[in-house]
């Protein structure tokens, strides 16, 4: 039964699937068949339509040869007329080239409303003409002289113009024009009747086969089937104002222009003609009608194109609008800036036109650009005001700090306020980047006429909205779109990026404004940073004083303070980077840092002098503390050179507590005070070995300290040894010959002792300490003063910080040579002393070695330079 009941409901949903499908299915089919009922019936009105244009303005020219080509020639010579008429197009008709002795291509005129109105004219004083003879000098032979004639027949406004000499390749005479006549009427007559022989051409149609459709979706089809036919309703209806609107602007605008010349023109020469005529007064009366309905035109066209510009961003802030109704208000909108070009250069001509007597019309100029300039204005303005008036749920997603939710997850009123007049700028500029660029000319500038505009009035309202007693968050926000988010993530977006003058735009703030918004952020910023620094350490010196141990993290101990503090910092520095940007001002907020750093090193100074159970925890733990501050602070560019030296410092006296701490620097004073002895000079009292098995205690104990941080301590410790090492070998007072060979041997040994026991199983770079020692023992094995001159130069090009005081006293420990030798060692050393100290690679040693004793015997036996 559980098989045949999966059986059952699998079969359910393939019904219920297929019963869908059908559904779908059927929808098409009706709507199909709806749009094809309707294809006959819009398929007669286009073809009324295109043929009722078509009648009229159109001349006709019968039986011209297939050689002649000029038109207009022909029509000024055929009248008589002191001018060639405007002839815009010509073309022959879409027939098979004739054979021999046939009848040639007529010639059309489509649109030719100029010529047409100059021939009527000319023919207006005769009453009822249906067929005119008319003189021309156009013969068919090449010579000159006027020719037979040539006859003009008014056919539903066109002129069909018929030479005299076509008459040859049919009878002589008005008959032959009868015949051409009737050929012509009969070619009209079967075009108009084509759409309707076409429409019935396939006979019957087939039937579709109806669907059944189960009962329990039916009422479903029948609700779809409605809203389906309510959208196609709407979309013919579109279609339709589409269709009306065909005639562009720019073909409108151009006859307008050539009607205003015509008229101005025939004004004045009929003006000339007709001062001696009595019929004077109703000539001008229709002149005044003429220029009265022609100036209403120009004022319909002007109000039409403001107003296909001022639809601009209708199709961007529609989401249900069609590519189709895009595409078409694009077109719109190109053709009215033509419109615009064009009137403008009416304008033009008729002002340079007034200064040579003409009669200018009432009219002009007509101003069109001026007119749309000032609707830009009005059009940004408005937009922007819509935008900050919008409620807060109809915000959609912002630019930048708005957030994927929108402008209405921000906090404030000010805050939704400005995101959304951002959000509308960078919308409106990409629309106009992507599809209005292409309508303008490269001269009129338009992205950067709309981004002047735009930054004007974003500009006017983000400057009342920084009025004193602003709160601090909507300060911070306010800068921020001020200085970083509308100059790099709208004027620098991908799209616009180079497009936009952003020089010419400058700030969106002026700088006074913008000074004070500054300081309120700045200074509510530094109280921020310094109360969490505070409380950070206070917190940390609680556990210290608490008396716990440091948590353990890969087994080393460790302690958050520093990333608390760096996190804190960085934070607070990435904001101030994206709210004002300016470097200098970033000093305001890592000060803290460097007083922070100076409070943390008087507390651990502090609490290691209380002698706490924990302190050597505690100490490992900030080792490594100290060590994420000091990678943190060179590694970062947001703290100047001076700030950096004296957090260096800082952290430096901080490291040296810690040393002290887990060492006991003053054993080694007492180890290394048996050096220069005679049991050490002899081998046999084992001063290194007896220093390095009491290290070696101390060292027991650097567990869970940081790998890096032990690293750390035994560099130190190691530098720390060979200076006391030095500093005792420097006190000692002039040796025999033998005594300085065994010291040097001596040296030479625990040099290469003291650099095992620091370097086993450890890497740090210390080879330079037991060269230094091989330098300064090869110094007291040389007996030769020139020998010891060269290896005393090597040694102050190799440690720059090797003083005169240094020369002298491990001069001091050679008994052969004179104060003369001493003196030009002294003086070739100070004369081969590096320049640069930053050529040398050798950290500084002997400025850390104390010899004030040696200067008061150098003065004592006179032997200063």
């Amino acid at each position: 039964m559980v098989a045949i009941r999966s059986e059952v409901d699998v079969l359910n949903v393939t019904v219920t699937d297929r019963e869908g499908s059908l559904s779908t299915y059927n929808d098409d089919v009706v709507s199909l068949k709806h749009k094809v009922d309707k294809l006959p019936a819009q398929l007669v009105t286009l073809d009324s339509k295109c043929e009722a244009r078509s009648h009229h303005n159109n001349i006709w020219i019968i039986g011209l040869p297939e050689e002649h080509g000029t038109v207009s020639t022909l029509l000024k010579d055929a009248f008589g007329s002191g001018k060639e008429p405007v002839v815009d197009r010509v073309h022959r008709s879409l027939q098979p080239k004739p054979k021999p002795g046939d009848c040639p291509h007529p010639i059309m005129a489509p649109k030719a409303r100029a010529a047409f109105n100059d021939i009527r004219r000319q023919l207006r004083d005769i009453p009822d003409i249906n067929l005119v003879l008319v003189q021309s000098w156009f013969s068919p032979d090449p010579g000159p002289g006027p020719g037979p004639g040539a006859v003009l027949v008014l056919v539903q406004s066109c002129l069909v113009l018929v030479p005299s000499w076509s008459w040859s390749w049919c009878s002589p005479g008005p008959d032959a024009v009868l015949v051409l006549m009737r050929s012509f009427l009969s070619s009209r007559g079967q075009q108009s009747s084509r759409g309707g022989d076409e429409e019935n051409r396939g006979g019957e149609r087939r039937r579709l086969p109806r669907l059944k459709i189960p009962r329990k979706i039916w009422k479903n089809r029948k609700q779809k089937n409605h809203n389906q036919q309510q959208e196609e309703e709407q979309e013919e209806h579109e279609e339709e104002q589409e269709e009306q609107e065909e005639e562009q602007l720019e073909e409108i605008s151009r006859r307008l222009i050539i009607r205003e010349e015509q008229l101005f023109s025939q004004s004045e020469q009929e003006q000339q003609e007709e001062e001696q005529e009595e019929q004077q007064e109703e000539q001008e009366e229709e002149q005044e009608q003429e220029e009265d309905e022609l100036q209403r035109e120009l004022e319909a066209l002007r109000l039409q194109i403001l107003m296909t510009v001022h639809n601009t961003f209708t199709s961007s802030s529609s989401s249900s609008s069609s590519c189709s109704s895009s595409s078409g208000e694009v077109g719109a909108l190109r053709s009215a800036v033509a419109s615009i070009q064009q009137q403008e250069a009416q304008d033009r001509r008729w002002a340079g036109a007034a200064g040579g007597g003409r009669r200018v019309p009432a009219w002009r100029p007509l101003k069109c650009l001026s007119s749309h300039n000032e609707l830009l204005s009005n059009m940004v303005e408005s937009r922007l005001k819509e935008a900050a008036e919008e409620e807060a749920g109809g915000a959609g997603g912002a630019v930048g700090a708005g957030g994927a939710g929108g402008a209405h997850q921000l906090s404030s009123p000010v805050k939704r306020e400005v995101c959304r007049l951002g959000k509308r700028v960078k919308e409106d500029l990409l629309t106009v980047v992507r599809t209005v660029v292409d309508c303008y000319p490269p001269h009129m500038d338009v992205l950067n006429v709309y981004a002047g505009l735009y930054q004007q009035r974003f500009s006017t309202r983000i400057t009342q909205l920084a009025a004193p007693g602003l709160q601090n968050q909507d300060c911070s926000y306010l800068l921020y779109w001020v200085n970083h988010c509308y100059p790099l993530e709208v004027l620098k977006h991908e799209e616009l990026d180079g497009k936009i003058k952003t020089a010419c735009l400058g700030s969106l703030l002026l700088q006074e404004n913008r000074t004070q918004l500054e300081d309120q952020y700045l200074t509510h910023t530094e109280d921020k940073v310094k109360s969490c620094l505070s409380t950070a350490l206070k917190k940390e010196e609680e556990n210290w004083l608490s008396g716990k141990t440091p948590e353990l993290l890969d087994h080393y101990y460790f302690s958050p303070l520093a990333v608390d503090v760096i996190q804190v910092i960085d934070g607070f520095l990435t904001e101030f980077r994206c709210v004002i940007g300016e470097q200098s001002k970033a000093e305001r907020i890592t000060a803290h840092l460097e007083d922070f750093l100076s409070s943390y090193k008087t507390s651990m100074e502090d609490f290691v002098k209380g002698n706490h159970g924990n302190v050597r925890s505690v100490m490992k733990a900030h080792l490594a503390c100290e060590e994420q501050f000091r990678d943190y602070i060179t590694g970062t560019g947001s703290v100047s050179e001076p700030q950096r030296r004296r957090c260096l410092d800082t952290l430096a006296a901080l490291k040296d507590c810690g040393y002290r701490c887990l060492t006991c620097p003053s054993q080694l004073k007492v180890c290394c005070s048996q050096l220069w002895t005679s049991g050490w000079l002899d081998g046999s009292l084992p001063v290194v070995d007896s220093l390095l098995d009491s290290l070696n205690q101390q060292l027991s104990d650097l567990t869970h300290l940081k790998p890096a941080c032990r690293r750390a301590v035994l560099s130190v410790l190691h530098q720390d040894v060979c200076l006391q090492y030095v500093k005792r070998m420097m006190k000692t007072r002039k040796k025999s010959r033998e005594q300085q060979l065994d010291g040097a041997q001596r040296m030479i040994e625990d040099a290469q002792k003291i650099n095992d026991f620091f370097t086993e199983g450890v890497r740090h770079d210390s080879a330079w300490l037991c060269s230094m020692f091989c330098t300064i023992a090869e110094i007291l094995r040389l007996q030769d003063p020139g020998s010891v001159q060269l290896e005393m130069v090597c040694l102050s090009r190799t440690f720059p910080d090797l003083s005169d005081a240094h020369v002298s006293a491990l001069l001091s420990l050679k008994t052969g040579l004179s104060a003369a030798d001493v003196r030009s060692i002294r003086r070739s050393v100070e004369e081969n002393r590096p320049l640069n100290a930053s050529s040398n690679h050798s950290p500084p040693f002997f400025s850390m070695v104390k010899v004030k004793w040696i200067n008061n015997k150098i003065n004592q036996m006179g032997l200063k330079a």
